[in-house]
């Protein structure tokens, strides 16, 4: 067995340098890598690409790394959260790249599966498939999309094993498994660190081959974006 973990988040993100391209999971807040994302800002790597979903929130999440001007880029799908995120893209700070959701998640699978290409019906006749290929298949446009490359993957699972065996809980499985393998380093930080022997094989969601690094993170906020609550009578 190889042995992926590392004592601290700070070991885990041994070689990230400015101007890298990062995957960062999560669907909202749900599932996002807080640990990872706390050391970027702390390591003040800048000119970043980010690929994720959301763009986290004013303060929280990738909310950090944008009110520093830390990213140069985000390629996501929803964005309507962050007002920082907003301001800056409406006044040319931030380069983003829109994306749909589906397809955003199959570049990730498909990096992950080592595809380097897919065609999808989504986004055809839009401004989304401006400048890139499409072709017809059994009398439907479809649009060529490639696959990501980036340099890490940083992902969030709730259990996990020294040998990068994951598990992960509700809806933070949207993005997180698609993006496991899907960069050259994948960094898995986990609510709870077990023997390995200890999870179930049948329950696994994604197996060690495709983590190269994981350790226990710490002090998890866990917020949700938009709190709704019933009035009391």
């Amino acid at each position: 067995m190889i042995n992926k973990k590392v004592s601290n988040v700070q070991e885990a993100l041994t070689g990230v340098k400015s101007e890298m391209t990062f995957m960062l999971g999560g669907f909202g807040l749900c599932g996002i890598p807080e640990n990872a994302i706390s050391e970027l800002v702390k390591l003040n790597v800048r000119e970043i690409t980010c690929i994720s979903n959301n763009a986290g929130v004013d303060a929280f999440g990738l909310g950090l790394l944008l009110q520093n001007k830390q990213i140069k880029k985000m390629i996501s799908s929803y964005v309507g959260e962050n007002d920082e995120f907003e301001r800056q893209m409406l006044s040319g700070e931030l380069e983003v790249e829109l994306t749909p959701q589906g397809t955003l998640a199959e570049k990730c699978r498909a990096a992950q599966a080592g595809f380097p290409a897919f065609y999808t019906p989504a986004g055809y006749g839009t401004e989304v498939s401006e400048g890139k290929e499409t072709r017809e298949f059994d009398g439907k446009m479809y649009v060529l999309e490639t696959a990501y490359k980036a340099d890490f993957a940083f992902i969030k699972a709730w259990k996990g094993d020294a040998a990068g065996n994951l598990i992960f809980k509700g809806t933070s499985r949207n993005f997180n498994p698609n993006m496991c393998g899907a960069a050259t380093i994948t960094v898995a930080e986990v609510e709870e660190m077990v023997p390995v022997g200890v999870l179930d094989p049948n329950n696994v969601h994604v197996p060690g081959i495709f983590v190269q690094r994981i350790f226990q993170g710490e002090d998890y906020e866990k917020r949700i974006e938009q709190r709704t609550v019933r009035q009391k009578k």
